[in-house]
């Protein structure tokens, strides 16, 4: 965890001195002119974007992951999941400066730990440019969840939870994106996820990666898909019960500061410490689920 803290901070560091170097050259700030709403929101579908949200703007946001439309779970007995509710969350999320923003949330949880408080930072470190010399745009996210649920009195489960910090699971994440045209954007994450308390024989670390594209088609619908993936991992394979998440959808600017998106998606969970470890639906055995996001943005 600290080495990674530190690789980013050394990163801000030379990001900032490469932009200082640029204006002593003689080229002026006019000149490079940043790449706005590379993705609409913070959020793909599953995954964060490189996005953070403008300087004192507040980010009220209700997520929700259904039950499994399709498969063994769903169709008619449960109303194709939609008698069923995989995760819920409310959250708000703040942007302190352009570049930086944080938040917080409570989420039902899909995973062994639920109940769970969850807290973040985004921090902007490139713009990519139409006019300079930056192609894409690169943020980190940083991320953790606290579990709330009451203690187990087997030592067999996870919610045992013999130390207090046995609550906690973080998370870093790199996103690096850019915009290929007015209406196509793209993103690729690496993306490490940290367990202080697993089951015997599970792994505490887990390293993914993954990607995103957003697809603008018209002024105020936008095609949406994104996936991701465990890698150097035995365990997390299909051999095992374990599936990368994908999700797609669509998502709609109602105007006024409301983002509206409907998906679907085989992850249960709505937090990256949740859906990486345990997403263990199969979109082709019909373990895919309804969802939607509601965004509200208020002036503060």
């Amino acid at each position: 965890m600290y080495k990674a803290v530190a690789f980013l901070i050394l990163l801000f560091i030379c990001h900032h001195s490469y932009g200082q170097s640029t204006q002593k050259d003689g080229q002026s700030a006019e000149s490079e002119i940043p790449v706005v709403q590379t993705f609409r929101h913070s959020r793909i579908i599953n995954s964060h974007s490189v996005e953070t949200l403008p300087a004192r703007k507040l980010d009220f946001r209700i997520a929700h992951r259904f039950g499994d439309l399709a498969g063994s779970n769903g169709g008619w007995p449960t109303f194709f999941g939609l008698e069923n509710a995989s995760d819920v969350s409310i959250g708000f999320e703040y942007g302190i400066t352009d570049r930086l923003m944080v938040g917080i949330a409570r989420t039902k949880g899909s995973g062994p730990l639920k109940q769970n408080l969850n807290g973040l930072f985004k921090a902007r470190i490139m713009t990519q440019e139409h006019n300079g010399n930056l192609p894409f745009s690169l943020s980190v996210l940083g991320a953790i969840s606290y579990s709330t649920m009451q203690k187990s009195e087997l030592e067999s489960v996870l919610n045992f939870f013999a130390k207090g910090s046995h609550r906690l699971t973080s998370h870093i994440g790199l996103h690096i994106a850019r915009k290929f045209s007015d209406r196509i954007s793209g993103q690729f994450n690496a993306q490490w996820t940290y367990r202080n308390v697993v089951l015997t024989g599970d792994e505490n670390d887990l390293v993914s990666i993954g990607g995103g594209i957003r697809a603008q088609v018209t002024k105020a619908m936008a095609v949406l898909g994104d996936v991701t993936f465990p890698v150097l991992s035995e365990l997390r394979s299909g051999d095992n019960g374990y599936y990368p998440s994908i999700g797609v959808g669509f998502e709609f600017d109602t105007g006024g500061g409301h983002v509206f998106q409907i998906n679907l998606t085989n992850s249960q969970g709505l937090s990256e410490t949740d859906y990486i470890p345990y997403t263990r639906s199969n979109w082709s055995d019909g373990e895919f689920r309804l969802g939607f996001t509601i965004s509200r943005l208020f002036n503060m």
